[in-house]
C-alpha cells in the first residue's frame, strides 16, 4: 500500500482532472444503478393495472437515460486515459532528472538496459494501473456499494444472500495479489536483463561481427526471452486459475438469488419487478466480479514496477551540492590537490596521498600505465567524484563549497571516449553553448582543425551526424570534442587523451592552434604523445595511485626512473618517426 500511495501522489498536480473523472464516474453510475430499477417498476406497474402503454414511456426513458449515461461515461474514459497519461509524463521525468542529477558513481553501477526497462515498460505497468484500476477501482466499488444498498431496501434477506460472496472475493484476491506481486516483480528484472543485453549486442555489432560471435549472443539473447516468457506463464496460470473460481461464485450466487428469490415471490415478500431488479441487478454485478482478477493483476504490476522505479528516485548521488554552496566567479585557474585521496566504494585506493599546486595558465601533463589514477585526477576537478581524503582547491576554495553549474562552467573536459549526438555537426559543437552564434561555432571549428573539412561537406554545419558519430573518423569525432569544450571558453582546460586517435600531422595542427588558448587556461592534458610532454610546464608520473616522479621534461630525463623507461619505450621512437617524416617532406 506504501508504494500505491506514492504512485497516487502523482495525480496530486492534476486535482481538477481527478474530480472531472470522479463527477463523471459517479453521473454514468447513478444511471446505470437506475435502469434496472426503472424495468422493475415498469414490469409492476404493467403487471398492477394492465396498462401496456405504459411500457411505451418506459423504453423511452430507458433510452434516454442510456443516452445521457454514454456522456458522462465518454469524459470519464477520457479523463481516465487522460490522467494515465499525465502521471506517466510526470514519472518519466521525474526519473530523468533524477539520472541526470546523479554523479558518476552512481552510473558505474547501473546497467542501461535496466534503466531504459525502468523507464519504459515499468512506467507503462503504472499507467495501466492509474487509467484501468484507480478510476475503475472506485468505479466497480461505488457499484457494488450502490448494488448493496438497492438490494437492501428492497429485500434484506435476499439483499444478504446475493452479497455473500463478496468477503471471499476479497480474501481470494488478496492470496492472488500477494503472489502476482512476486512473479511480476522477477517478470520486470529480467525485462531490463534482456533490455541490457539488447542494447548491449546492439551497440558492439562491430565487434560482434568482427569476432563472428552472432550465435553466441543469440543463444544469451533466447534464453533470458525464454526465462521471462517462462514468468509471463506463471502469471497466466495464476490467473487461469483465479477465473473460474469467479465464474463459480457468480454461478452459485444466481442459482441462489433464484431459488431463494422465486420463495420470496410466491409468499408475497417481493414482487416479480423487485426479483427482475434482483436478477439484473446481479448481472450488472457480473462485470466488477470478472474485473476483480484483471485489477488485482494491474495492482500487482503497478507494486512491482513502482517499487523498481521508487529505488531510483530514492537513490541518493554520492556527489551532492552542499546547502549555502556559492558560485565560482572571476576564476583564476589556480589548482591545488591537498593529500588526495580516492577509492571506489570499497575497492583498493586509486590515489593515495596526491598533493600538487598548479598555477594559472600552467600546463600539467599526466603520464602513467592503464589504472595507474590520470583520468581518476581531472575527474575530481569537476567533481565527478568526489575525493575520499583530503581537498581539492580552485582559486583556494575547496570544489565541494561550489555550486556543481558554476564549477562545471569553469571546467572544460574532452574526455576520451567521446561521445557525440544523433544531431548536426553544428548542434553537436554548441552542444553546452546553445545560445551561440554560427560565428562562434565556426570559430571553435576552426581552432580544432575542424571547419575546412566540415565546409567541404554538402550539407556543410548541418550535416547530420550518426548515433554516436559513427558517421565521422575517430580524429573527427575528437576534434569536433575539442571545438565543443573550447566553445564554452573554460579557464580549466582538461584533455583526456584527446588526440590518440588522430595522425601525427592532425595532432600538429591540433597542437598548433591550442598553444595560444592554453595560456590563458590551466590545462590537464593526458596524453602520450611526446609533442605533449615536452611543452608542458610540469609532468606528473603516476605508478599505482602515486606521483612517481614530477618535473619538467628536462628535469626528469636527467633523474632517470620511470619517465626515462616511458621515454626511451614511448616517447623517443614518436620523436624520431616524427623527425623521419618532416625529413621526408623536406625531401620532396
Amino acid at each position: 500500500m506504501r508504494i500505491l500511495w506514492r504512485i497516487l501522489g502523482f495525480l496530486k498536480p492534476h486535482k481538477k482532472l481527478v474530480l472531472a473523472a470522479y463527477v463523471s464516474l459517479i453521473g454514468s453510475s447513478l444511471l446505470y444503478l437506475a435502469l434496472p430499477r426503472l424495468v422493475g417498476e415498469s414490469i409492476d406497474q404493467v403487471l398492477d393495472e394492465g396498462d401496456f402503454s405504459f411500457l411505451v414511456y418506459a423504453g423511452a426513458a430507458i433510452v434516454g437515460l442510456t443516452l445521457i449515461r454514454a456522456v458522462f461515461a465518454y469524459f470519464e474514459s477520457y479523463l481516465r486515459e487522460a490522467l494515465s497519461q499525465l502521471v506517466a509524463y510526470g514519472i518519466r521525468n521525474a526519473m530523468y532528472d533524477h539520472l541526470q542529477r546523479m554523479s558518476f558513481a552512481y552510473h558505474d553501477k547501473q546497467q542501461t538496459g535496466q534503466l531504459m526497462a525502468r523507464a519504459t515498460a515499468d512506467v507503462e505497468n503504472i499507467r495501466w494501473f492509474v487509467s484501468l484500476a484507480v478510476v475503475r477501482m472506485s468505479y466497480l466499488i461505488f457499484l457494488v456499494g450502490g448494488v448493496a444498498t438497492v438490494m437492501l431496501l428492497t429485500n434484506w434477506a435476499l439483499a444478504l444472500v446475493t452479497m455473500a460472496f463478496i468477503p471471499v472475493l476479497i480474501l481470494r484476491g488478496a492470496i492472488i495479489g500477494r503472489r502476482l506481486r512476486v512473479v511480476w516483480l522477477r517478470a520486470q528484472e529480467r525485462t531490463g536483463e534482456l533490455t541490457t543485453i539488447l542494447q548491449e549486442s546492439l551497440s558492439g555489432i562491430k565487434v560482434v561481427k568482427a569476432f563472428d560471435r552472432q550465435v553466441h549472443e543469440g543463444r544469451k539473447f533466447s534464453g533470458k526471452a525464454a526465462q521471462l516468457a517462462d514468468e509471463h506463464l506463471r502469471v497466466a496460470r495464476i490467473q487461469a486459475s483465479n477465473m473460474p473460481m469467479m465464474n463459480f461464485l457468480f454461478t452459485a450466487v444466481t442459482g441462489l438469488v433464484l431459488w431463494f428469490g422465486g420463495r420470496e415471490a410466491i409468499a408475497g415478500r417481493l414482487s416479480p419487478g423487485e426479483l427482475t431488479q434482483f436478477i439484473l441487478y446481479l448481472a450488472m454485478l457480473q462485470m466488477p466480479v470478472r474485473m476483480i482478477g484483471f485489477m488485482i493483476n494491474l495492482a500487482s504490476r503497478a507494486v512491482s514496477s513502482g517499487q523498481r522505479i521508487f529505488e531510483i528516485l530514492d537513490a541518493d548521488s554520492p556527489v551532492k551540492e552542499k546547502a549555502g554552496a556559492v558560485a565560482l566567479d572571476g576564476i583564476r585557474g589556480h589548482v591545488v590537490l591537498d593529500h588526495v585521496s580516492f577509492r571506489y566504494d570499497a575497492a583498493s585506493d586509486v590515489l593515495i596521498d596526491i598533493s600538487v599546486e598548479v598555477q594559472p595558465g600552467q600546463v600539467v601533463a599526466l603520464l602513467g600505465a592503464t589504472g595507474s589514477g590520470k583520468s581518476t585526477i581531472v575527474h575530481l576537478l569537476p567533481r565527478f567524484y568526489d575525493v575520499t581524503g583530503g581537498r581539492v582547491l580552485i582559486d583556494g576554495i575547496d570544489v565541494r563549497d561550489l555550486t556543481l553549474e558554476s564549477l562545471r562552467n569553469n571546467v572544460g573536459i574532452v574526455q576520451q571516449d567521446v561521445f557525440l549526438f544523433s544531431a548536426t555537426i553544428r548542434d553537436n559543437i554548441a552542444y553546452g553553448a546553445i545560445n551561440a552564434t554560427d560565428e562562434q561555432v565556426e570559430w571553435a571549428a576552426k581552432v580544432a582543425r575542424m571547419h575546412d573539412f566540415i565546409m567541404g561537406m554538402p550539407q556543410g554545419y548541418q550535416t547530420w551526424v550518426g548515433e554516436r558519430g559513427i558517421t565521422l573518423s575517430g580524429g573527427q569525432r575528437q576534434r569536433v570534442a575539442i571545438a565543443r569544450t573550447l566553445l564554452r571558453d573554460p579557464r580549466i582546460l582538461i584533455l583526456d587523451d584527446s588526440t590518440s586517435s588522430v595522425d601525427t600531422r592532425t595532432e600538429f595542427q591540433i597542437r598548433q592552434a591550442l598553444e595560444e588558448l592554453m595560456k590563458s587556461r590551466t590545462t590537464f592534458v593526458i596524453a602520450q604523445r611526446l609533442s605533449t610532454v615536452k611543452n608542458a610546464d610540469l609532468i606528473l608520473v603516476l605508478e599505482n595511485g602515486r606521483i612517481a616522479q614530477r618535473g619538467t621534461h628536462e628535469e626528469l630525463l636527467a633523474q632517470g626512473g620511470l619517465y626515462r623507461e616511458i621515454y626511451e619505450l614511448q616517447l623517443r621512437p614518436q620523436e624520431e618517426a616524427s623527425q623521419a617524416a618532416a625529413a621526408g617532406e623536406a625531401a620532396s
